[in-house]
């Protein structure tokens, strides 16, 4: 496939975007500066951590807080944020600074980071995304910073609050505590700001949007009411599942405040955050199993997280009701959706399975670890979730190289790297025979 700059598409730009950010990342990360001791990461853990933090994800081969110094957590923050904002969010607000005018090119290429069907209104679109990203996580660090500073010199609260904030909305799960969050388990303060921060950063700028707006939700797009009620029904799922199964494990001894944190915390973080407040590896294989349902299907469209996405799987269901109840259109809340997106739908879901699986099957094959495990480290990288139960730091340097593709393939879309490395079919100007073939 032959490529030049004046041929990319949009998906291609995409892909080429976010891999120049994340060698750029790798080589300052590499730098004698960059860590405590001195010699900068190896190559291999430079590219898994720019990858990481590029693509929001917070699988970590080395602890951020030992590791690192202030520079490099300082580069590691830079990428969270260029990455959870998307490569043309942050180049078009450079073009702002600088006045420059956005071309159609440049709009066709942030409908597609956005994952937005229509291209009008996609520059305001940017500046509400910009202005919201900052509004909430300016908020949420000073919220921080005043708890932070009971434990902290208001110097390292000031960089710790900023760091987290900017962290928990991009859903990117690295943390400067060594632990992630598990000092806070019972912090009424830390748990609900990081989980607000992960709920908001998830749901999609379009969302938010239609809220600031005050639109009602009966007059809301279909998009937005699937988001917030398949959001809404998985974090309730989720509570009540965890609260259950981890009564006894993890949230053991614990007060009744404390074990309603900890299960609702569990039950927000796999939205592709990948913070914890209770030790992931000590968590039960059915709530890991639970955990990976959640990783996969991830956030919403427009969003700072990964998976599958919420709409895709609300897309899935309305098909499979529907069809289980004989209508032929897809129909939902009074509205009809085209069976277009029930085939992206598919094709994205199975394309996500299909990765999953590929890596799953290699890591097998190459580690020596339990499938539950492996199975939730790779959902976890393709989600961009960044939870882990331990493993992380011992896999071979294969491995996470693997890790490392299904990251930036989680980030990306499966739909949008097929396209990019994909050629495109153009229609036919005729149709074959239609001929039956029996299913199920």
């Amino acid at each position: 496939m032959k490529i030049s700059k004046k041929n990319l598409t949009p998906a291609q730009y995409l892909v080429f975007g976010y891999f120049i950010i994340i060698m750029l990342g790798s080589i300052l990360l590499m730098l004698p500066v960059a860590t405590t001791d001195g010699q900068g990461l190896g190559a291999i853990d430079a590219v898994f951590t720019a990858t990481s933090a590029t693509c929001v994800t917070g699988l970590i081969v080395v602890n951020t807080k030992e590791a690192f110094t202030h520079f490099g957590s300082t580069v590691i923050m830079l990428l969270i944020q260029i990455g959870g904002l998307g490569i043309m969010s942050m180049s078009t607000l450079f073009a702002f600074i600088i006045g420059k005018k956005i071309s159609l090119k440049e709009r066709l290429i942030i409908q597609e980071d956005l994952n937005q069907y229509q291209i009008s209104g996609m520059v305001r679109l940017v500046q509400y995304l910009l202005g919201f990203t900052f509004a909430i996580e300016g908020t949420a660090a000073v919220i921080l910073f005043a708890r932070l500073v009971q434990d902290y010199p208001a110097g390292r609260a000031i960089y710790l609050a900023i760091f987290h904030a900017i962290s928990a909305f991009n859903n990117a799960g690295f943390d400067l505590f060594g632990n992630s969050l598990e000092n806070f388990t019972g912090d009424i303060t830390i748990n609900f700001v990081i989980m607000a921060l992960i709920i908001l950063g998830g749901i999609g700028f379009g969302v938010m949007v239609e809220a600031y707006n005050r639109v009602r939700f009966k007059k809301s797009t279909l998009q937005t009411k699937i988001v917030l009620i398949i959001t809404l029904a998985l974090l309730i799922f989720g509570f009540i599942i965890f609260f259950v199964l981890e009564y006894d494990n993890t949230l053991a001894g614990l007060p009744l405040l404390d074990k309603t944190l900890g299960a609702m915390f569990l039950s927000v973080t796999p939205r592709t955050a990948g913070f914890n407040t209770v030790a992931t590896g000590a968590l039960k294989q059915s709530s890991l199993f639970i955990i990976i349902i959640l990783m996969f299907i991830g956030a919403s469209p427009g969003s700072t997280g990964g998976g599958i996405k919420t709409t895709t799987f609300g897309v899935m269901l309305v098909t499979l009701k529907n069809m289980i109840t004989g209508k032929e259109d897809m129909e939902v809340y009074n509205r009809r959706f085209e069976k277009k997106i029930v085939y992206e739908a598919f094709t994205i879901t199975m394309l996500a399975a299909g990765l999953v699986i590929l890596v799953t099957t290699l890591l097998l094959v190459i580690e020596d670890f339990q499938f539950i495990d492996v199975l939730f480290e790779t959902v976890s990288a393709f989600g961009t979730v960044g939870l882990s139960t331990g493993i992380t730091g011992q896999l071979s340097d294969i491995s996470r190289v693997l890790i490392t593709i299904t990251m930036f393939a989680g980030r990306v879309g499966p739909l949008t790297l097929a396209l990019a490395f994909g050629e495109r079919v153009r229609k036919g100007k005729y149709h074959y025979p239609a001929e039956k073939v029996m299913v199920g």
